[in-house]
């Protein structure tokens, strides 16, 4: 965008300080209209910036919460089979040697013995409690429960700083992950034992009973902790995907008022230009120096507080 003042335009103007100003102020309006024209496609881009990154994080949120849901539909299968074998035979107490006598005949019973340990004693092993959340997420969390269209529940979700909520999220996936770690040798040690009272090979029935409701019943405990850990990430997820679209709403806005603002500054080029062509300058030049400063000052106040 460029403006040029004729030179026959140029010769009618007072030689004065205010005529040097009349004569600069097309040019000046001119800048300020492409400086804000540029602002404008800038905000308008990280707009869209801003809605891609939310779909991407949505896609993540959607695949924890089916991650989430598996564990707890898995939770819930273990107990009820468990409700069913209890009912439907009958209850005898766990032969803890005769268990503890066949693990010992593995080729490498050390694992097993461990796992029969935990499932005997129906507990997790101890595991440190989940990191807290800073006040602002989870006030942010909170918020996710509220009225999403509440400007306070807004500026709730909005508080913490993107890279506040990817540390905690980084934290929450490392935590889950350490849970499954510690989880692994246990899972791998009743496996192993589990291959030995298979129903259809093993010579121990009643065993093979006592331990399908010794795992039945841990696995349903386990289940449960990786379901909540899991939730615990998905709504991470959905916090950032929140965040992403107040982001995208916020340069949206940005953009439009930058471009209102560029159209302020355009009338200030075509005010100032039929001034000093129709040599009527006071009126108009005035005119022509409210819209610019008019411009300037929404611009800023848009750069500034939006």
């Amino acid at each position: 965008m460029k403006t040029e003042v004729p030179a026959e335009i140029k010769a009618t103007l007072p030689p004065s300080f205010w005529g040097k100003v009349l004569g600069m102020t097309p040019v000046v309006m001119t800048v300020i209209a492409t400086l804000l024209a540029g602002l404008a496609s800038s905000e308008m881009t990280k707009a869209q910036y801003q809605r891609a990154l939310g779909a991407q994080q949505q896609a993540k949120a959607g695949d924890q919460w089916g991650f989430f849901q598996a564990k707890r539909l898995r939770g819930a299968i273990q107990s009820g089979t468990l409700d069913v074998m209890q009912l439907t035979t009958r209850e005898n107490a766990i032969d803890e040697a005769g268990l503890r006598a066949l693990a010992a005949t593995l080729p490498k019973p050390e694992p097993s013995q461990q796992a029969l340990n935990y499932l005997l004693a129906g507990r997790l092993p101890e595991f440190a409690a989940a990191p807290a959340f800073s006040e602002q997420v989870q006030a942010a969390l909170a918020a996710l429960d509220g009225d999403l269209t509440d400007p306070v529940e807004k500026q709730r979700i909005d508080a913490p700083k993107p890279k506040e909520v990817a540390a905690a999220l980084k934290t929450a996936q490392e935590h889950a992950r350490a849970f499954d770690r510690l989880m692994q040798p246990i899972v791998d040690g009743g496996d192993a034992l589990g291959e030995l009272l298979e129903p259809t090979t093993t010579q121990h029935p009643e065993l093979g009973r006592d331990f399908a409701v010794l795992r039945l019943r841990y696995s349903s405990m386990r289940y449960d902790a990786e379901a909540r850990l899991n939730q615990r990430i998905a709504v991470l997820h959905e916090l950032q995907v929140r965040q992403s679209n107040l982001a995208a709403e916020r340069h949206h806005r940005r953009s439009t008022r930058f471009f209102f603002g560029m159209l302020g500054a355009q009338a200030a080029v075509i005010i100032a230009t039929l001034a000093m062509a129709a040599r009527a300058r006071n009126l108009l030049w005035s005119l022509a120096a409210a819209a610019g400063v008019g411009a300037l000052l929404f611009a800023g106040y848009v750069f500034l507080f939006i």
